[in-house]
């Protein structure tokens, strides 16, 4: 895959990516992802901005769906979640539908699994692991073995957060990236209703920078931490600056 099959996205948007989470388990709320936090971190600190993250049960429809939308809006998506080896594993497949390709049972991926696991039977449920979408790339689990794989702009990973984390890790240097994101932190000991005005004005003499505010009460205290981020260095520290001195003036009369 080139950079030419990748769709264009606006210059302002740098690289950007949408993720996909896939399974019934989490929209029932008993499994808690941390799958998308860990994503998106890793993401910010390579330089691809997450834009959009999508929830979808294991329903081949919404898969595609989602997959579909969102591989025409972003550079970059990542699916956690449906590629293991019991019958409600069927990420695989959708993609392979969204994609309009055969799917089977891969040699390159049974290798993989006998690599890291030699004495593993491999039964008819541990080879649906090896089922990959035809000209998908493989992705190595070093974790238990059985890959994920990326086709066109997609990234089909695992569910589990230790495999997804490695996963991740290994197909993160061969993306294409932007640059990155800078953040500075500014503590308000003042509730969130205190700095909104300023904050507004600050907000609109710096459209380029985005600015959010993120009230926390301790239990005694309230007190505020207001983010600015831009990937142009000048501007954040200008930003933050005002924000500063914003907050120093409320403080004093407090």
């Amino acid at each position: 895959m080139t950079d030419a099959d990748l769709p264009e996205v606006p210059s302002t948007w740098s690289v950007t990516a949408g993720i996909v989470v896939i399974g019934d388990e989490i929209l029932s709320g008993r499994t808690k992802d941390t799958n998308v936090g860990h994503i998106a971190e890793y993401l910010t600190g390579i330089g691809i901005e997450t834009r959009e993250v999508r929830i979808v049960p294991d329903v081949t429809s919404m898969i595609v769906e989602a997959v579909d939308t969102l591989r025409a809006r972003y550079t970059y998506v990542f699916t956690t979640g449906g590629i293991g080896p019991t019958h409600d594993d069927i990420t695989a497949d959708a993609i392979a539908t969204a994609f309009g390709v055969g799917i089977e049972i891969d040699q390159r991926a049974v290798e993989l699994i006998r690599q890291r696991k030699p004495d593993l039977e491999l039964t008819a449920a541990r080879l649906r692991m090896a089922r990959i979408p035809h000209g998908a790339e493989l992705i190595e689990n070093p974790v238990s073995g059985a890959p994920g794989f990326q086709i066109g702009n997609v990234i089909v990973m695992a569910g589990v957060p230790r495999i997804m984390q490695g996963m991740l890790a290994g197909v993160g240097p061969r993306l294409r990236t932007g640059p990155r994101i800078l953040s500075e932190t500014v503590v308000a000991h003042l509730p969130e209703g205190r700095i909104a005005e300023p904050l507004s004005e600050i907000a609109r003499a710096f459209a380029d920078v985005s600015i959010g505010s993120y009230p926390h009460f301790d239990g005694e205290n309230y007190m505020t931490q207001v983010v600015v981020r831009s990937r142009d260095a000048d501007r954040v520290a200008a930003a933050k600056a005002a924000v500063e001195e914003a907050v120093a003036k409320l403080e004093q009369t407090s």
